[in-house]
C-alpha cells in the first residue's frame, strides 16, 4: 500500500520482514534526495526549524526605568570621566603654590588701642590671673581689708585696681573709668571684635565690677555705709606714718598697713559706683545671673546715695587732696541715666530730666568749664547720653522739653570743640586746652574726643548729615577730624614728635612715674624709703608699661620726661579708660557695619507709648 509522502515522494507503508536494514537505509537516503530536490512551503520551513529566532534587544533594568544598554554605558563613562577631571583639577589646585590675599594691617587707632588696655593688666591689685600678660606684675596686697583696724565690717577687699603711679584704689575715679570702658564697649562692641580685644575690654570691666560689689553689701537692698578708698596718700605724717604716698614701693613688697575709708553720706561716690555696675549689666547681658546681680546692687547704691546726702570728699576726707569732688548733682543726672537704660524704669528718666536736677547739676550755667567732661564732672556725658534717647526713641511728654534742651545744649558743647569758637585755646602745636592750661591735660582732651566722634556717629545713625553752631551748619566729619587731630597729636604728631602712650612708636616718655614700672623684679625687696633711689634715678625705667597714658605736656607743648614730676609723667585709670574709648571710636574703616551700635543699650528699656500733655487751660474773653 502506497501513500503520498509529505515530503515529495512515494511512501510504502507495507512493513514487510524481509527488508533489511541496508535497503531501509537506501530508502532514507532516497527520500532526504528527494525532498531536497523540490522548494519547502512556509508550514513546511516552521516543521523543520520550529521558531524562527529573534533578534536580541540589548537593555539594562535599571528597577525603577529600563534604558538602552548602550546609553546606560555612555552616561556611566562620562560620570567617571568627568570625576576623573574633576579629581585632577582639585589636585592640581591643592599642590600649585597660591598667593593669599592678607587682611589690611591695623590702622593706628586700633594699634594703640590695643597697648592701652594693657595698661589696666598693670594696675590690677589682688591675686592676679594667669594670663595676666604683664611679666614685672605680680600679687599684690591680699590683705586689703582684713588686716584694717577702723572698725569696717567688710573684711575682703582684695582686687580691684591701683589709680595711678601709687598703689592707692581711689573708688571714685575708679567707678567713672569703669563707666566708660563699659559705655565703649556698648557702643562699639563690633569695633572691640574686629581688634580681637573684645574679651579683653569685658574681662578688665569684670575686675572691675566684681571689685566694687565687694565695697558694699551687695546682696542687701538698703545700706547705710560703702568703702571709699583702700589706702593712705597723705604724707603729713612724715617717716613714722608710711603710706602708699610716702613709700616707694613695688606693690608686691608693701609691708605697711592699708587703712580702709568708709563714707555714710557719700552721694557722688555711690551715685557713680550705681552706674558703673548698671553700664556693666548691659556688656554682660548675655550672662544674665551676672547682670541681674549688678542691676540689684546698683539700685541698692542708688537708694543709698538718694537717701544719705553729702559728698565723699568732705569732712577733711584723704581723697579731697586729690580727687575731690565739687557737688552730687551731676552724679544723680549720669547715674539716673545709666540706671533708667539697665533696667527700663521710667522713674529714673523722670528724675534724670527733670529740669530741677538739671539746674542743680548746672546744665545752665555756662562758665569756663562748662562742656568739660572729667571724672569729676559728668554734666556732657550725661547730656549726649539723653541725646541719644531723643534721637532714637524720641520719649516725648512728659521729658521732651529737658531732653531738647540737653540735646541744644550737645550741640553748643560740639560747637565749642571747634577752631572757629574762641571757647578754648589751643597750644601752637594744636592741643585743646580744656583744662585752660592746668597740668595733666590730656584726660580731658580723650573724653571730649571721644564725646566728638560718638555725637556724630548719632548724628550718622539718625541720618542726620550734621548740626547748627549759630547759623552756621557743620558737617559730622567736622567733628570726627576734631577728634582726629586731638588724638593724633598724643600719638605723636606734636612739635616734640612725642607719643604720650608708653609703647606706641618709638619716642615716648621712659621715666613713668609709677613705683612698679620703675623697680626692677629682681627679687630684691626694698623698703619704704629704699625704693627713693629708684624714683629719682635717671636711666629710664627698668619696666615698660605698655599702654599708659602720662598727664601730658604743658600749655607750651613742653614736656619733662622726669619721673619726679607727676603733672608730666603720671598716668591715671580715668584718662586711660578715656583714651581706650575715643581710640575704639575712631578705630577701623567709616562704614555703615563699623558705627555703633543703636539698640543694645536700649535692651531693658520697654516700647514708649508718650503720654499726652495736659490740655491748654480754658480760653478767657
Amino acid at each position: 500500500m502506497y501513500g503520498r509522502d509529505p515530503w515529495g515522494g512515494p511512501l510504502e507503508i507495507n512493513n514487510a520482514d524481509s527488508a533489511t536494514d541496508d535497503d531501509r537505509s537506501r530508502n532514507l537516503n532516497d527520500f532526504d534526495r528527494a525532498a531536497l530536490s523540490r522548494p519547502l512551503d512556509e508550514t513546511q520551513q516552521s516543521w523543520l526549524l520550529g521558531p524562527g529566532e529573534q533578534k536580541k534587544k540589548k537593555y539594562v533594568d535599571l528597577g525603577c526605568i529600563i534604558v538602552s544598554r548602550k546609553i546606560f554605558v555612555w552616561t556611566v563613562g562620562l560620570i567617571l570621566a568627568a570625576g576623573f577631571i574633576a579629581g585632577f583639577v582639585t589636585l592640581i589646585v591643592k599642590t600649585v603654590p597660591r598667593h593669599h590675599k592678607h587682611p589690611p594691617p591695623p590702622d593706628n587707632y586700633t594699634v594703640a588701642l590695643q597697648k592701652a588696655l594693657m595698661f589696666f593688666n598693670a594696675q590690677k591689685s589682688g591675686k592676679l590671673p594667669k594670663h595676666n600678660n604683664v611679666s614685672w606684675r605680680g600679687n599684690s596686697c591680699l590683705n586689703d581689708g582684713k588686716a584694717d583696724k577702723s572698725g569696717a565690717v567688710l573684711k575682703d577687699l582684695v582686687g580691684g585696681y591701683y589709680d595711678a603711679g601709687d598703689a592707692i584704689k581711689f573708688h571714685f575715679p575708679k567707678a567713672f573709668a569703669m563707666t566708660m570702658l563699659s559705655w565703649s564697649v556698648i557702643e562699639y562692641s563690633a569695633k572691640y571684635e574686629a581688634a580681637g580685644e573684645l574679651n579683653h575690654v569685658k574681662e578688665i570691666i569684670k575686675w572691675g565690677t566684681d571689685y566694687f560689689l565687694k565695697t558694699f553689701n551687695s546682696s542687701a537692698d538698703s545700706i547705710n555705709q560703702i568703702v571709699a578708698q583702700v589706702g593712705k596718700g597723705d604724707t603729713s605724717g612724715g617717716p613714722d606714718d608710711p603710706n602708699d604716698h610716702s613709700c616707694w614701693m613695688r606693690p608686691e613688697d608693701i609691708d605697711y598697713e592699708r587703712p580702709v575709708t568708709e563714707c555714710s553720706s557719700c552721694s557722688d561716690l555711690a551715685a557713680e559706683m550705681a552706674a558703673a555696675l548698671a553700664s556693666a549689666s548691659i556688656v554682660f547681658k548675655d550672662n544674665k545671673a551676672y547682670s541681674k546681680k549688678l542691676v540689684h546692687g546698683a539700685a541698692t547704691l542708688w537708694k543709698f546715695a538718694r537717701d544719705q546726702r553729702g559728698s565723699y570728699s568732705g569732712g577733711g576726707a584723704d581723697a579731697a587732696k586729690f580727687y575731690n569732688s565739687s557737688m552730687y548733682w551731676d552724679e544723680f543726672v549720669w547715674g539716673g541715666t545709666w540706671m533708667y537704660y539697665a533696667t527700663g524704669n521710667q522713674s529714673y528718666l523722670y528724675l534724670a530730666s527733670h529740669p530741677k536736677l538739671a539746674k542743680h547739676a548746672g546744665a545752665f550755667w555756662g562758665g569756663p568749664d562748662y562742656g568739660v567732661f572729667s571724672w569729676d564732672n559728668k554734666l556732657t556725658g550725661a547730656q549726649v547720653l539723653l541725646t541719644r534717647l531723643r534721637l532714637f526713641l524720641s520719649p516725648g511728654y512728659p521729658y521732651e522739653e529737658t531732653l531738647q534742651t540737653f540735646h541744644n545744649q550737645t550741640s553748643i558743647v560740639m560747637c565749642s570743640y571747634l577752631p572757629y569758637f574762641s571757647s578754648f585755646n589751643r597750644t601752637k602745636g594744636g592741643l585743646i586746652q580744656l583744662n585752660h592750661g592746668r597740668p595733666q591735660p590730656l584726660q580731658y582732651v580723650v573724653n571730649a574726643a571721644f564725646l566728638a566722634t560718638l555725637f556724630s556717629d548719632y548724628l550718622d545713625a539718625a541720618d542726620t548729615p550734621g548740626w547748627y553752631c549759630g547759623p552756621n551748619f557743620y558737617s559730622t566729619d567736622v567733628l570726627r577730624k576734631f577728634a582726629e587731630k586731638q588724638i593724633n597729636y598724643i600719638l605723636g604728631d606734636n612739635p616734640r614728635k612725642m607719643s604720650y602712650l608708653v609703647g606706641y612708636g618709638t619716642h615716648y616718655p621712659k621715666r613713668v612715674h609709677h613705683r612698679g614700672a620703675s623697680i626692677p623684679k629682681n627679687r630684691v625687696k626694698y623698703s619704704c624709703t629704699g625704693g627713693i633711689k629708684w624714683r629719682d634715678a635717671k636711666k629710664a625705667n627698668p619696666n615698660t608699661i605698655v599702654g599708659a597714658m602720662v598727664a601730658g605736656p604743658d600749655r607750651n607743648d613742653g614736656f619733662h620726661d622726669v619721673r619726679s614730676n607727676y603733672n608730666y609723667t603720671e598716668p591715671t585709670l580715668a584718662g586711660n579708660a578715656g583714651l581706650v574709648a575715643a581710640l575704639v571710636a575712631l578705630s577701623g574703616e567709616r562704614t555703615t557695619a563699623s558705627r555703633i551700635d543703636k539698640n543694645t543699650i536700649f535692651s531693658a528699656v520697654p516700647p514708649m507709648f508718650p503720654t499726652p500733655p495736659p490740655p491748654p487751660a480754658p480760653w478767657k474773653p
